[in-house]
């Protein structure tokens, strides 16, 4: 796809409601997980990393327990991996324990398709096998290409095709908030 001329764009989660949505986030992970005994969460490469990071830090503050954390690089997971180009970069996977017998959450930027999830779910799966595996994400638009569907929600935004969410985390982007934004052609 060309690269869009213009990108009109509304803020739609400034710093502080993000941040509110991760602590609420946080809570409700850990309230279905019972705790931390066995959760492990784990962030879909680029942004997830950094949000699932976060949520798990509020965990800990809360709950008193460490929550490992983990990373995924779905790349090679992808079934469009041709549309790619022939030297895709690969980042990080890593995993900080055995998943077997855990309660792992993905933690994703953005639910969309479900297309990344089902190549996350994919690795996940060839990595070990959890005992329970739910999804968390800061925005939801719609738009499922695969039944997936997420259990944590930060925002809910019903958007067209047309529309793009940027979500801009401190640890990469320099500053926190969401934002939807109309292509322009």
């Amino acid at each position: 796809m060309a690269p869009p001329s213009k990108l009109d764009r509304t803020i739609i989660l400034d710093a502080r409601a993000m941040s509110r949505a991760l602590q609420r986030m946080a809570v409700e992970v850990a309230e279905l997980a019972h705790g931390t005994a066995d959760l492990v969460l784990i962030g879909i490469q680029r942004r997830g990393v950094e949000l699932a990071e976060r949520i798990a830090k509020l965990i800990e503050k809360d709950e008193g327990g460490v929550v490992p954390r983990g990373a995924l690089d779905i790349t090679l997971y992808r079934d469009d991996l041709e549309t790619v180009g022939p030297k895709p970069v690969i980042g990080e996977t890593r995993l900080p324990v055995d998943l077997t017998g855990k309660h792992a959450v993905i933690v994703d930027d953005v639910l969309y398709t479900g297309r990344t999830v089902r190549a996350a779910l994919d690795e996940l799966i060839d990595l070990g096998r959890p005992k329970a595996i739910q999804l968390a994400v800061i925005v939801d638009r719609g738009h499922r290409e695969i039944p997936i569907r997420a259990d944590f929600v930060g925002k809910n935004v019903p958007t067209s095709r047309r529309e793009v969410i940027m979500v801009h985390v401190e640890e990469v982007d320099g500053r926190d908030g969401v934002s939807i934004g109309e292509i322009l052609t």
